[in-house]
């Protein structure tokens, strides 16, 4: 080595040096390594202490999963308690994805078992898939016990398949209480979009869709049990665990008396139209009947394209509940209504009008009914012959809006508190409702028409009943279907009572010697029927067949759906009123048929074996009971249309989730019209316009006239 070569010496590491940094990074080493300790024993006392019941509740839901079981529905019941909706033990079949062993062969053997449909099976194939592992699948429901049995024959060779009893709704009378009750069906899409409640897409669980199974969805549904499986963490069947019972429904009770609809249902035989009884004393509605009607058995099972296709072709329409939501022309029926008005206004009912058959109005002449007329007439005589020329004059002499008050005040156009969405309330007209309708002044031949029920006036069946308990009473009675014990009575109608009285006896000669109605008494002892009839025309008849006195038998004969509407009201006894009723029959001509099913809907009232023995007699005219009739035109239609190559579209809210997938399900039925009434206009002097049966009429703007002279 040489000195002054500039180069720095290395530095000298001793042991002691080397002892220091070691303990000095074990030490920092052993710092972090205690820290991360101090915080993993943190975390695991905040899980373990802080979080234990949220974990422990996410760890029971990966070791158990819940089936909801579907609640049993309340009862329908009548007043007195007895059975229109109730619940009937079944028959189903389901599959357990998770525990089916070979599918497709078992899928095919409960085809052939179960003579499943093309369309069951591609839905069987398309919901497995979607199914949770232990989340049951439907096959097939309401089987009968025969196939039922068969499935358990061969459960060893179908695992995953379980045959289970049920519940499903029946309703004993069918028809009869359709357009009332409703039907329940299974959810659509769009119910489950609307309340996310997994209920709705439980095998077996049905909803209500129309009428008062609809309204009283809530009330009527219960809570559902749970059936709450173990499983493993890839949702694997490991085994049952104990269930938690659902809780029924609650019963509704309705005013209804079960015996009276289904007696008056198969009394209007083969009619179309509607008949409704009302108590007077309280307003309870004993009966609402619309025919004809489906089954809504039917529906609730899930019904078929070819009995679907049937009901929407008809043209009675089946569908429509034609007690709320047809509207007609009250014809004559508001006779004795226009006549109390007139007493209220201070008019004699001993002041006469000479009636000849006719009536001028400028260059146009308004005819009664009796081409010869009536003579010399007084307001007795005119509501139990029902002029017509007697109401013409009265009515210009007190003036519309009075005779239209009066109508109004008994019911006609008002909108009632029913548990119905779908209503119809029609119109009473009066000057001012023209005015602000259709802008054009009231005429005089308005006020003519409109005295005899014709022109713009419009009403719905219940609203009819209800002027006629109305009138019986002297109460303003308010409808009720729902029974409640605590309403209060009603209040008085505030109309005197000797018009009232007035008014009886004129109604109580209608259905007597004399009377339009006079073959519909009630061969009861003490009970006597007072009633008013009516007809609306739906065709045009010529002044030349007015003149000729050929307008009553063009609207009782002819082509059915151009045949007058025939219009009853009653209410019996005529001494102490106790029932009111009104019955509509589309196209039935004469009023006539319409006052003897009233009379029989009365007479059961008092004497059920002989309103039964009345019934009897009647059936074979008109082919049987219902269940007959309906047997007999769904085989007649299958036959017709046997060839047909593809059924036709089912409704847009046929798609159910869970149901058959033939099922189809009514629209709703709100925008329908039972039949179209005629375009309102003149009855006895001009035509009005045709409008296709079925469909609704609009009125004109004013209806088309040569005396239109304004009023």
């Amino acid at each position: 080595m040489k000195f002054g070569s500039g180069r720095r010496p290395g530095r000298l590491v001793t042991e002691a040096h080397q002892s220091f940094s070691f303990t000095r990074r074990a030490m920092f080493l052993g710092a972090a390594q205690g820290g991360v300790g101090l915080l993993l024993v943190g975390r695991m006392a905040w899980l373990t202490v802080a979080q234990h019941d949220k974990y422990a509740a996410l760890a029971e839901s990966n070791r158990a999963r819940s089936t909801l079981i579907p609640p049993r529905r309340g009862w329908i019941v009548d007043r007195t308690g007895q059975p229109i909706a109730i619940n009937r033990s079944d028959f189903r079949v389901d599959v357990i994805p998770d525990l089916l062993v070979d599918e497709e062969a078992e899928i095919a053997l409960l085809q052939t078992i179960l003579q499943l449909l093309p369309e069951d099976v591609e839905r069987l194939h398309d919901n497995l898939p979607k199914a949770a592992g232990f989340q049951p699948v439907q096959v097939a429901e309401d089987l009968d016990y025969e196939h039922f049995a068969a499935v358990n024959l061969r459960l060893p060779d179908l695992p995953g398949v379980v045959p289970a009893r049920g519940f499903s709704r029946f309703y004993p009378t069918g028809p009869a209480v359709a357009h009332l009750i409703g039907y329940v069906g299974s959810a659509s899409a769009e119910d489950y979009k609307k309340d996310k409640n997994p209920l709705l897409i439980t095998p077996g669980f049905k909803i209500g869709k129309q009428g008062l199974e609809k309204i009283y969805e809530q009330l009527l549904r219960g809570q559902p049990g749970m059936k709450p499986s173990e499983v493993t963490a890839r949702g694997k069947l490991v085994r049952e665990l104990p269930a938690k019972p659902e809780m029924p429904g609650r019963t509704l009770q309705l005013t209804i008396d079960a015996g009276l609809q289904a007696y008056i249902a198969e009394r209007m035989g083969d009619q179309s139209g509607s008949a409704v009884v009302i108590d007077t004393e309280n307003g309870d509605i004993l009966a609402m009947v619309s025919m004809p009607a489906y089954d809504p058995n039917s529906f609730s099972k899930g019904i078929s394209h070819d009995e679907w296709n049937m009901l929407s072709a008809d043209d009675h329409l089946p569908l429509v509940n034609k007690s709320l939501q047809g509207l007609y022309p009250s014809g004559s029926t508001v006779k004795p209504m226009n006549a109390l008005g007139l007493l209220e206004a201070g008019i004699s009912p001993d002041e006469h009008v000479l009636c000849t058959g006719q009536y001028r109005v400028g260059n146009s002449f308004f005819h009664c009914w009796k081409h010869g007329g009536h003579g010399s007439i007084d307001m007795h005589r005119a509501v139990q012959q029902s002029c017509d020329i007697y109401f013409y004059q009265m009515a210009r002499k007190v003036g519309t809006k009075v005779l239209a008050d009066t109508l109004k005040r008994l019911g006609l156009g008002q909108k009632f508190d029913m548990p119905f969405p779908s209503q119809r309330y029609g119109t009473v007209p009066d000057p001012d409702w023209k005015l602000r309708k259709y802008h054009k002044p009231w005429t005089v031949s308005d006020t003519l028409n409109s005295s005899i029920g014709q022109g713009y006036t419009l009403v719905n069946p219940l609203q009819l009943a209800v002027a006629a308990a109305r009138i019986a009473s002297g109460k303003a009675l308010v409808p009720r279907i729902v029974h409640r014990r605590h309403d209060q009575p009603p209040a008085s109608l505030g109309v005197s009572e000797d018009h009232l009285r007035i008014v009886h006896e004129a109604m109580g000669a209608v259905v007597g010697p004399g009377g339009t109605a006079g073959t519909a008494r009630i061969q009861i002892p003490g009970v006597d029927m007072a009633g008013k009839t009516g007809s609306a025309q739906v065709r045009h008849i010529s002044m030349a067949a007015r003149a000729a006195g050929r307008a009553k038998a063009l609207g009782d004969s002819g082509e059915w759906r151009l045949r007058d509407h025939g219009l009853f009201i009653a209410f019996a006894p005529v001494e102490q009123p106790r029932y009111a009723a009104a019955v509509i029959l589309e196209h039935a001509g004469h009023a006539t048929v319409g006052a003897q099913i009233a009379r029989d809907a009365f007479t059961y009232l008092y004497d059920k074996q002989k309103a039964l023995d009345t019934l009897a007699k009647l059936q074979p005219s008109w082919g049987g009971d219902i269940a007959t009739r309906m047997t007999r035109q769904r085989a007649e239609w299958a036959a017709a249309h046997a060839t047909a190559p593809e059924p036709d579209a089912l409704p847009a809210d046929a798609g159910d989730l869970s149901a058959q997938a033939n099922a189809a399900t009514p629209p709703d039925v709100s925008a329908s019209t039972a039949v179209a009434p005629p375009s309102e206009g003149p009855d006895n002097s001009q035509a009005p316009v045709k409008a296709p049966s079925g469909t609704a009429a609009a009125p004109p703007a004013t209806p088309p006239a040569t005396g239109d002279v304004p009023e």
